[in-house]
């Protein structure tokens, strides 16, 4: 990520400062002997694990899963089995949750040790895994084995839906006077395996800080299923886009000029991916391939105004549907377990304003009390 990478005005792709937060890092990739340490606390690791556990089962013959392999087992699936009668299943499940613990806890702990999440007081967790019963349990034991090591962090798991996070979290891109006049915006969210369109409605009138924003409608493909190219991935995306804006149009709401754009990589200033879109269709990382330019071009105006495209990593975007809820906090990250283990490190802005301010606050004071000691003693000696 650029160190000049600073949005200015309605802001740059991938910026480091953003309205409410500083981006500190992002999309770490950290290594051991064994390659990727987020491999190791991703959706498939815990499949893996789960395996393992299957293992001597089967050989007896007494596997409680049947002939399904664990990655065929949805965590809807795993969710009941928690909490079902079979006992051994049960066993198994949890046998595997805390296995996962202790390496979510491991790489966790990594990170923690790492310059960029240096002093870090709390952790989100999103992504499709925090999605289920058994993620849940997850986060809430990798939490304990974080505090019985000793370190001061608070690891929860993300409030709104993960599915929708990453929509949401596009609201906090932009500077809020951009939506003065309108209440919704366009949102995407685009990963691996799936492409999501949403209208996001601010209900800024409520909550000012966006912690009651919500999804109005969304649009979702599979396109994993398709294996598209990504000139027609691109190409669906923009109908999507313009399905929603239709719907929005019909139903009253006044969209904002405004897409805000989740997408899994290291973003340039331009608008162009430097790197991590290789599960995405086709190859986003030429060049000569700019999503928030082909946006502009296909969907010029929204409304009477001219369209603004911002775009950002999956990751940061997810992590930034928290902020209304971490204002306790200076320092913060997210981590989002999918395909891979997302990251970002987030300083608040706000909080270091409010420090100043008091600070500020605590001078003038100061500086107060003491005029007033000079004039009384002045006094005191006419």
């Amino acid at each position: 990520m650029a160190e000049d990478n600073r949005a200015v005005g309605i802001g740059n792709h991938g910026a480091a400062r953003l309205p409410s937060v500083e981006v500190d890092s992002y999309n770490i990739e950290l290594k051991d002997e064994d390659g990727f340490l987020g491999d190791r606390a991703s959706k498939g690791a815990f499949q893996d694990i789960l395996e393992a556990w299957r293992k001597p089962l089967k050989k007896s013959g007494d596997d409680p899963f049947g002939g399904k392999t664990s990655d065929e087992l949805g965590k809807k699936k795993l969710d009941e089995i928690l909490v079902g009668d079979d006992i051994e299943a049960a066993a198994v499940v949890h046998s595997a949750i805390e296995e996962f613990a202790q390496e979510l806890a491991f790489v966790t702990g990594r990170f923690l040790k790492s310059k960029a999440w240096d002093k870090t007081e709390a952790i989100v967790v999103g992504g499709g895994f925090r999605q289920s019963r058994l993620g849940e349990l997850a986060i809430a034991r990798t939490d304990i084995i974080l505090k019985a090591e000793g370190l001061k962090v608070q690891m929860v798991p993300i409030r709104f839906d993960p599915d929708e996070a990453g929509l949401i979290g596009c609201a906090h891109l932009a500077p809020s006077w951009i939506f003065e006049g309108f209440d919704s915006l366009l949102a995407v969210d685009i990963g691996g395996s799936n492409i999501r369109c949403g209208v996001v409605e601010t209900l800024q009138k409520k909550a000012p800080d966006l912690s009651k924003a919500r999804v109005w409608a969304f649009d979702l493909w599979r396109h994993a299923e398709d294996e598209p190219t990504r000139e027609s991935a691109i190409k669906k995306l923009i109908k999507m886009l313009k399905d929603l804006i239709a719907r929005a149009d019909t139903e009253g709401l006044r969209l904002a000029p405004f897409i805000g754009v989740s997408c899994p990589g290291v973003i340039d200033a331009d608008g162009s991916i430097e790197k991590g879109a290789q599960n995405l269709p086709g190859n986003w990382e030429s060049s000569r391939f700019n999503l928030p330019e082909i946006l502009a071009e296909e969907i010029p105006m929204i409304g009477d105004h001219d369209t603004v495209v911002l775009m950002h990593n999956d990751g940061v975007v997810q992590g930034l549907s928290e902020i209304p809820f971490m204002q306790d906090y200076k320092r913060w990250g997210i981590l989002t377990i999918g395909t891979g283990l997302g990251n970002a490190r987030f300083t608040m802005r706000a909080n270091e304003k409010k420090s100043t301010d008091k600070k500020n606050g605590e001078k003038k004071n100061g500086d107060k009390k003491n005029g007033d000691k000079k004039k009384d003693k002045e006094k005191g000696k006419a």
